[in-house]
């Protein structure tokens, strides 16, 4: 009996878990196909959208934070994980001027999740079987997506591609257990701000940007970014660090729907296939809990 009300209180905040990682997963997968937009049609420059999308994120979440019901919690001044998060917007952007969108996602969230599955294997968590079968299945059915696309990337936008996805592991990793996750977001995007003000101020001389191309940066800092990253330090409290790893896996196979309804863009047979093995892997990771190693 108590076995059985145990798993009926646990049940409430599976389920929270899981929607709150997916709004995280689409929210990250729309950014995506908003940069490259925004940078492939040549709307704006790199270093103006970093700076644009970092600027609007603050802005919106510091509004958010002032006028919600109860004052932000107190936290310490993490400028590790608001520097991690400049470097990702920054390396992230530059890398799309010389990458494909299959190439560049595969580079991305590879490096994401060598360095979170490596933290989480070093900090002691382990994967049973069954939770690696769902990884492999995942991470297999990725490949399966964007690797008949991939051509010998460019040297240089493979570096900074590389560079993003570790920034970006880092930055998930800082969020694990912060007690406020929408003031930490506020704070870190602050901290960034200057960074990315003094990156555009280094490349003035290449700077442009239309209606066009600030009108995405600024849905990409306030939108997608901004309060998309509010949600997924929400979903990271409840995630062990290889999990984390493993449901970004998604976010390629979500962006590329995002081609097929906003790009007009066909859903080809190799798209279902890995849809299938993708969220069926993450659904296998997900559903397994996390041990730590035997000391």
């Amino acid at each position: 009996m108590s076995e059985a009300i145990s798993e009926a209180r646990r049940a409430p905040s599976t389920l929270q878990t899981v929607a709150l990682t997916a709004v995280a997963m689409v929210a990250f997968a729309a950014n995506s196909l908003l940069c490259r937009l925004a940078l492939q049609q040549r709307g704006i420059d790199p270093a103006s959208f970093g700076s644009i999308r970092l600027v609007s994120g603050a802005l919106t979440l510091a509004l958010v934070v002032q006028f919600r019901a109860r004052p932000a919690l107190p936290g310490r001044a993490d400028w590790l994980a608001a520097a991690m998060l400049f470097a990702y917007v920054a390396f992230f952007s530059f890398a799309y001027l010389s990458l494909s969108a299959g190439t560049g996602a595969l580079i991305l969230f590879g490096a994401v999740q060598l360095t979170m599955l490596g933290a989480g294997l070093g900090s002691g968590e382990r994967f049973g079987p069954v939770a690696w079968l769902g990884f492999v299945l995942a991470a297999g059915g990725l490949v399966y997506l964007v690797l008949p696309g991939v051509a010998a990337p460019p040297l240089l936008g493979a570096v900074l591609m590389a560079i993003a996805g570790v920034a970006w592991g880092v930055y998930s990793l800082r969020g694990r257990g912060v007690p406020d996750p929408l003031a930490a977001t506020g704070r870190n995007f602050m901290r960034a701000v200057p960074l990315a003000l003094a990156l555009s101020l280094a490349f003035a001389m290449r700077a442009h940007a239309d209606a066009t191309g600030i009108a995405l940066a600024v849905a990409s800092g306030a939108l997608t970014s901004g309060l998309g990253y509010v949600v997924w330090y929400a979903a990271l409290a409840r995630l062990s660090a290889m999990q984390a790893a493993t449901v970004q896996l998604s976010v390629p196979l979500l962006a590329a729907f995002g081609g097929v309804l906003l790009l007009s863009e066909a859903i080809t047979p190799r798209l279902a296939a890995a849809s299938v093995a993708i969220l069926g892997g993450i659904a296998i990771v997900l559903s397994q809990k996390p041990r730590k190693a035997r000391r």
